[in-house]
This record gives structure tokens, sequence and C-alpha cells, in this order.
């Protein structure tokens, strides 16, 4: 059916689209025109079930009344304000219900305007804290392979997904990183945290030995690595993570992007874990993906550390013009809000048993060679085409878009994160529908 001719573009060669296959998307364009709750709409007047939360972002769902509303006053009350040296009520409002929101030791909020923004902010923060301390050799940062912590030049740096670093030339020197969790031999089909792999935290104590802990200034890591295909921590892992760190003075940071707010059924996977970092980043689900924002959440500890010299001196020479943005501030204060008042959070834990069980009644269809879940998140591992890594996903992706599902591939891994707002029957619509592209793939 051709395109409502009031939503169609009339040219598609000027976007350069990200993460996309642009040639072949213009040649077949997949055009979404409305959202409501858990549906997509297209210019075709298909409904498309919401099988991913946007980009691992939409946690409330679509077309929330609360944050529509919040965007609508503040852009007709206070469109922007400036962040340095200036401020406004919302920003500060939207700090104190995140961090009371947070885990307990994390007392302050850095805003800024995307996950990438997030984890460059983050790093910044984590080599400035051991200057503040007379520790300024420590400027070595380690990431994790297979990792994933947004775009910029320091994210592409600590990250371990080999496409998003080949193409790009030299990168951050004095970067590191620890081995993937992933280990498909032992833990294939595994039911939340694996049970083998948490040694693998020692190779922490091999990198330490080799360049020195007065070198190291900080450890990234997802603590469920999302954008990779959905990777689990094992049992003991990110407690001994956590444990390597506290022993050599080194900071941990979580990159909670996707794993914020509500995804694992708790406000950060932090939380759910029971395991503390120094720092916290965060985006996404922060405004229900509406508007861009994100934020570090930092410790009182790393925060005061900064905090002295004369009072009228900048303590930390960074942030962005949209810092604390007004209308992503109400946008942001309206989500929390949303979560709190639907019990979103409560609603992810308590559906998770049932998505448990949907996505692992997909083992033994063709070409399902492992299966990984957590909370309201999933992954379906498919055997590659031999010769065409890639290809049998996307076609999957593909498919399951005209039978009207969402879903989204990395690699030959199909990765699934709905709304949190989804209901028993989605949970059978989307997994119902990718068990019947399963069984008709080549």
């Amino acid at each position: 059916m051709a395109l409502d001719q009031k939503s169609a573009p009339n040219d598609l060669s000027a976007f350069w689209m990200p993460f996309t296959s642009n040639r072949q998307f213009k040649k077949t364009p997949r055009m979404f025109v409305s959202a409501d709750g858990m549906f997509y709409k297209t210019g075709d007047g298909r409904e498309v079930l919401d099988g991913t939360a946007g980009l691992w972002c939409c946690n409330a769902g679509h077309n929330q009344p609360k944050i529509v509303e919040a965007i609508r006053q503040q852009a007709g009350e206070l469109d922007y304000a400036p962040a340095f040296q200036m401020g406004h009520p919302k920003a500060f409002e939207l700090a104190t219900k995140l961090c009371d929101m947070a885990p307990e030791p994390f007392e302050h909020a850095f805003f800024t305007n995307s996950g990438s923004e997030s984890v460059e902010t983050a790093l910044k923060i984590a080599l400035a804290y051991h200057r503040a301390r007379g520790e300024g050799s420590r400027t070595r940062l380690i990431g994790r392979e297979r990792g994933y912590h947004g775009v910029n030049f320091g994210g592409i740096s600590v990250g371990g997904i080999v496409n998003n670093r080949r193409h790009f030339g030299t990168l951050l020197a004095g970067v590191d990183h620890l081995p993937a969790t992933h280990l498909p031999a032992q833990n294939a089909f595994t039911r939340g945290q694996p049970e083998h792999g948490a040694e693998l935290a020692e190779d922490l104590e091999r990198i330490v030995a080799l360049h020195g802990a007065e070198t190291i200034a900080a450890v990234i890591v997802e603590p469920m690595a999302g954008s990779t295909g959905v990777l689990l921590p094992p049992k003991g892992y990110l407690e001994r993570l956590r444990e390597i760190c506290t022993k050599h003075g080194i900071i941990l940071i979580f990159d909670e992007v996707i794993t914020g707010f509500g995804r694992l059924g708790s406000s950060f996977a932090a939380e759910h874990f029971g395991v503390m970092p120094d720092l916290i980043t965060c985006a996404k689900g922060l405004t229900n993906g509406v508007i861009p924002m994100g934020a570090v959440l930092a410790t009182a500890e790393i925060h005061d550390a900064f905090m002295q010299g004369p009072e009228h001196m900048i303590e930390l020479f960074h942030g962005y013009t949209y810092s604390g943005n007004p209308i992503a501030s109400a946008a942001g204060l309206a989500t929390l809000e949303t979560y709190r008042e639907q019990g979103l959070f409560e609603r992810a834990a308590a559906l998770a048993p049932y998505w448990e069980e949907g996505l692992h009644s997909l083992k033994g269809l063709p070409h399902v060679i492992d299966i990984r879940n957590m909370g309201l998140i999933g992954a379906v591992e498919l055997s590659p085409i031999a010769g065409e890594p890639t290809k049998r996903a996307f076609q999957a992706f593909l498919d399951c878009y005209e039978k009207g599902v969402l879903i989204r591939t990395t690699g030959d891994i199909i990765a699934m994160s709905p709304p949190l707002i989804i209901e028993k029957s989605h949970i059978d619509q989307l997994f119902g529908t990718l068990a019947d592209v399963l069984k008709t793939l080549d």
C-alpha cells in the first residue's frame, strides 16, 4: 500500500541515516508516522507492535499524557535558559528526584544530552577526580570487549564492538579491554545470570599488574551489555570487579544507558545486582526517549573532591549548552512521575517470568543457537549464513516488520526490550510472530 501523501517525505536522499543500510532503506523505506501505547503506526496505516521500546528508550510506551502535557507547558513558559553560571528550577528538581530514585550512594547528577555524552562526561570526571586528589598519573581507562559506550571518541575507545571502532583510525591512547562475558559453550540458553564466568573479572588484576594501579583511572562496563546482543554478567562477576577496583583505588563506572529506569525491574541495574559503582551513566529512559537528555550520577565522595579552592572558581571545566535544558527537564520530571504513578518498574519485575517463558519457547526453532534474558529484555542468537554475516537476522527484522512487530538486530542476534507497559497478550504476539518468522527463514 502506498504511503499517505500527507506524511510521505518528498525526497529521501538528503538525510544520511545513522546505523542504517541507507541504500537498502531508501529503496524500500519503512516509515512510522505516529505512535500510541505499545504501537507505532506506519505511513500506510498499519500498526506495528513496539518490541524494542524505540531504541531501548520508550520505557513508558508512547504518547504518555503527563509527558506530552509537561513538554507543551514548558515550551510556553521557559523554552531555554543557560546552564553556565545560571539555572532554572526544573533542572534542580529533576536532579533531586533522580538522585532520590537512584541507590543510596548517589547524591549528585550532571546533565548531558545523550548516553554518548554521559559516557564522555563520566570518563572526564574520573580523570579529573584523580587529578584533584593529587593522583594525576591515573590516566588509563579500561573497557571491555563487545562493550558499547556510545559513539564519541572516548566511548568507542573504551567500547569493544569492532565495527564501531575499525573505521575511525587511532582512538584514545592508554586504553585496555577486559574480555567479554559471553561463554556460549558453558552458558547457552541460560535463564537470567549465567553460572560460569565470574573468573573473567580477574583479568583486571592482570592489567593492574602490567601497568600499575597508579596509572589506572577507571573501569567502565555495562552491568548487562545491551547493544552488543544482551550479554549477561555471570554470577559473582560484578561483585569481583567492585572488589578489585576498590582494592586498587580505581573508579568503577556502570554504563546504565540501557539498564536504567526499570528495564531489569529496578531503578538501576546497580540496585538489581546489589553492586554499587562510583559513577552511573544514564539517558534513554530518563525522558522516555521523547527529548534528548542524559545524566551522570555521582557519589558524594566523587563530587566533593571537586568542591575545593576559591568559591568563585569553576570546579569542573566541562558541560554542554543544553545541560539541564528546561523542556528536557520538564519531560524528565513527568517521565519519573509516570514511572512512579503507574508502578512500571514493579510491573516489569512481575512480568519478567512470563516474558522469560515466552522467549525460551523459541528454543529448538530453526537456526536458534542461544537465548538470553533478564528482566524485560531478551536476545535470540541465530547461526549466521556462511559468508554472509548479519543477513539472516536482518531478514528476520524485515519479516517481523511486515507482520506488524518491531524487533532489533545486532549482527545475527535479535534483541527485544519492550515498553514496560506491555501486556501478556502483547508478549504472546511478539514471540508468536517471531516464531512464525524463524520457521520460514533460510
